[in-house]
């Protein structure tokens, strides 16, 4: 039981790499650069083949847009969610007192597990219609010389209410993970940052700090990985456009993740199979980009930890 994760994630990279094999060979390096997504003619007599591979005639396989849907998506919310994560969780360990701490904490751990179509309904029915005739106008008026964060807002779903709703969905994980680190630095250490006269805002940046700066950077990584694979909240949000990149920050877009559910129905009508191998090619790329982001970041947090615990063997020793 305990090599079945292992198994598991073997197979499914095995059943992705097969299931975008065609559309490689069909696009080449096209896949990433092109933005035109299309499953071609589909009332066509018979398909057409091309480097050995059959397809409708017309059919485009571009993942450009949604990889820069991905990226914009995830890069957003994260320089939104660090700072706000590590507020979260420097208050939840060191900064409140009393009875408060659990509750903060719990309520904290609660939010990552209020399910994601939740958090994408709440979202496009209160924060799209609130971004949309309310904070968008006030950005813009603000903000109208600088380019990509403001502009007409072309659609009340679109790429900055996803972000919204994704900054709030990966806020918790973040701050779970550096509030962990942060509750493992020795009690002692603390105590005499205070009774050295620091404040408790000079005890957290010469004590608590430079243990928890490598939790951080894990926590963040981790929440990057979560954003990358969020389906139905962005789904939602997102506008779920194709073939258009967008142009600013009140753009309709769509991510990998978004595009392989809300696609799935068009590409199971391609009688090639085109369409599902492509769905399945965007999985890949997905999988393999969340497996590099999880892996740095389970790296860097245990790095942290294990720095920690030698600190207590040195505290023990002397």
């Amino acid at each position: 039981m305990s090599l079945a994760p292992l198994l598991i994630v073997c197979v499914l990279a095995g059943y992705l790499s097969w299931s975008a094999w065609p559309v490689f060979r069909y696009m080449g390096w096209h896949f990433f650069t092109d933005p035109l997504w299309s499953l071609g003619n589909l009332y066509a007599a018979h398909p057409v083949t091309v480097h050995g591979v059959q397809v409708m005639p017309g059919a485009s396989f571009g993942a450009l847009v949604f990889m820069v849907g991905t990226v914009l998506t995830a890069g957003l919310a994260l320089i939104i969610a660090v700072p706000v994560a590590l507020g979260v969780a420097a208050g939840s360990a060191f900064f409140i007192h009393g009875r408060i701490r659990p509750w903060a904490a719990g309520l904290v751990e609660m939010m990552a597990g209020i399910p994601s179509v939740l958090y994408g309904l709440w979202g496009l029915t209160e924060v799209a219609p609130f971004v949309s005739h309310r904070l968008g106008p006030i950005l813009n008026r603000l903000l109208s010389p600088l380019p990509f964060v403001s502009g007409p807002i072309a659609s009340q779903t679109n790429l900055f209410v996803a972000v919204i709703v994704i900054t709030l969905m990966i806020v918790p994980i973040m701050a779970a993970t550096m509030r962990t680190v942060m509750e493992q630095i020795p009690p002692e250490l603390i105590a005499s940052g205070l009774a050295l006269g620091w404040t408790e805002g000079e005890t957290f940046w010469h004590v608590v700090w430079p243990f928890a700066r490598p939790a951080v950077i894990g926590g963040s990584i981790l929440g990057l990985g979560r954003a990358l694979g969020e389906t139905m909240a962005v789904l939602m949000v997102s506008g779920d456009a194709l073939n258009i990149l967008p142009h600013n920050l009140y753009s309709a877009i769509s991510t990998m993740a978004a595009t392989i559910a809300g696609q799935l129905d068009s590409a199971l009508t391609d009688p090639t199979q085109m369409g599902v191998h492509a769905l399945g090619a965007l999985g890949f790329v997905l999988f393999l980009i969340t497996v590099i982001v999880n892996v740095l970041a389970r790296g860097i947090v245990r790095r942290a930890a294990l720095r920690i615990n030698a600190w207590n063997e040195e505290d023990v020793l002397l």
